[in-house]
């Protein structure tokens, strides 16, 4: 691959100890962005009752977070390039902590759905420059490691959500209420500030990128119309409406790619930068992140529907299930590492294709059963499922980017998580629309199948990617 001139030169740290204390700050901002996806939830039947939302601000509370920080990542990721990974990660986690405070203020549900989407936009101000500095910091050898605990940190986040924001309505702390989930970001905040702040140095940019606005305003309208129609079908099905707005989002995306093409051939700096994707790793790992965040958005909503809607277990009851699922996937983030070193992306292959099998294990198990589960035989695929996620989705990222220079790290900063947004709009929006309309027993058993079937085709896609001894 032929080197291009690195945008930003990263200074020195400070040490081995000032890395790893400006990392822990990135993996506090990371906790808090993807906690705050899902923390909602638990928290949005008390959060109606006192604000009096009406249904259409219900899903505003729980999506507006979601478009705006999607919406916002590339432009979060040139602003980063523009002014400096550190100045805009730490304007970003002030940005955070201050709407995190405004959401906890608020009175009304319009308010709030107006905090949501300055939390989205500051969250993608955080996770857009992620990457970037984790590159930036740590040496190429520590990368695994790093991405490793990145992906257990995102992860174990992710899954707390509902639990925590459980427990903290339930304890009602300071008789705070609802309010608790959005206020516990205060300290988090502040904690994540004084960290970067202290310990995080980076370079100056060596070149100061032009803002794209033309190419913001087509992305962010692109991004915006296709992931509310997916969130639209995932709550309605598909309408002619939303199929309007999907053809609308398809066009928009058309004329950006254009726009972003001609900006290239022009000498101008594109925010989606094309040269990405003549690295074969990145073009499959795009692919397979795109794919598993959205196999995996939908294997959680199928667990849940099927768990609590079919089998009538309670919400308490469906978290002791999939508790070996989260031991297992940490387990898997932990040892993927040492995996990889040993036996390349076979180790991935083997993880992702495990996970299928497990599940197509548990389908034809609902099945021959008509949905007598028994706790004690379900946890050891349960708990193998777990682990093949982790082994997998931690080191996908990593490996993916193993090829490029700091110039291309820099663009992918954004890049990534907008393909993660995009898979999750996608999967859960396709898998309810095809299986859920229903809610039947064998709709929850096709819909694991196909999930099964999808994750063992992607086990065979993953060994199309280079594995480390092709690095080097």
């Amino acid at each position: 691959m032929t080197e291009l001139a690195p945008r930003s030169t990263p200074a020195p740290t400070g040490g081995d100890a000032a890395a790893w204390a400006a990392f822990g700050g990135c993996l506090i901002a990371v906790f808090m962005q993807m906690i705050d996806v899902t923390i909602v939830n638990t928290a949005l039947p008390a959060i109606t009752t006192d604000l009096h939302a009406s249904p259409g601000s219900r899903l505003l509370v729980v999506s507006a977070y979601s478009l705006a920080f999607a919406c916002a990542l590339l432009t979060a990721a040139r602003l980063g390039e523009r002014v400096g990974r550190r100045a805009m990660f730490l304007i970003s986690v002030a940005a955070f902590t201050a709407a995190s405070l405004w959401c906890g203020l608020s009175g009304s549900a319009t308010e709030l759905v107006i905090a949501r989407v300055a939390q989205g936009i500051a969250g993608a101000g955080m996770a857009a420059q992620t990457i970037a500095i984790l590159t930036a910091i740590f040496p190429r050898e520590r990368h695994s490691l790093v991405f490793a605990l990145y992906g257990a940190v995102a992860g174990f986040a992710g899954m707390l959500g509902p639990i925590l924001g459980g427990a903290l309505i339930t304890v009602d702390p300071w008789g705070l209420g609802w309010h608790a989930v959005f206020l516990m970001n205060l300290p988090l905040g502040l904690l994540a500030f004084v960290l970067a702040l202290r310990f995080l140095r980076l370079g100056r940019p060596a070149r100061r990128e032009r803002l794209d606005p033309v190419g913001t305003v087509l992305s962010s309208v692109s991004l915006f119309a296709l992931l509310f129609a997916l969130a639209d079908i995932h709550q309605n099905g598909l309408r002619p409406s939303v199929a309007a707005v999907l053809v609308v989002a398809v066009l928009w995306a058309a004329i950006f790619l254009a726009q972003q093409r001609g900006r290239a051939r022009h000498g101008g700096s594109p925010l989606l930068r094309f040269d990405l994707f003549t690295d074969r790793g990145f073009a499959v790992g795009a692919l397979l992140v795109t794919v598993f965040f959205g196999l995996f958005t939908a294997f959680v909503f199928a667990v849940s529907i099927t768990l609590q809607d079919e089998l009538r277990f309670s919400p308490w009851l469906t978290g002791v299930l999939m508790t070996p699922f989260a031991l297992g996937a940490g387990a898997g983030a932990l040892l993927s590492p040492i995996l990889v070193r040993r036996w390349g992306v076979r180790s991935l292959a083997v993880g992702i294709a495990g996970y299928g099998v497990c599940v197509a294990i548990g389908a034809a198990y609902l099945h021959l059963t008509a949905g007598q589960v028994s706790i004690p035989l379900a946890v050891g695929p349960v708990l193998l499922s777990g682990l093949g996620v982790g082994v997998f989705g931690v080191q996908l990222p990593p490996l993916m980017l193993a090829g490029l220079n700091r110039a291309q790290l820099d663009a992918a900063s954004g890049l990534l998580p907008t393909i993660e947004q995009v898979g999750n709009g996608v999967g859960l929006a396709l898998f309810s629309a095809v299986f859920f309309r229903a809610h039947s027993l064998a709709g929850s058993v096709t819909m694991f199948a196909a999930i099964a079937v999808v994750a063992i085709a992607m086990g065979a896609l993953t060994l199309a990617m280079p594995g480390p001894a092709e690095r080097r």
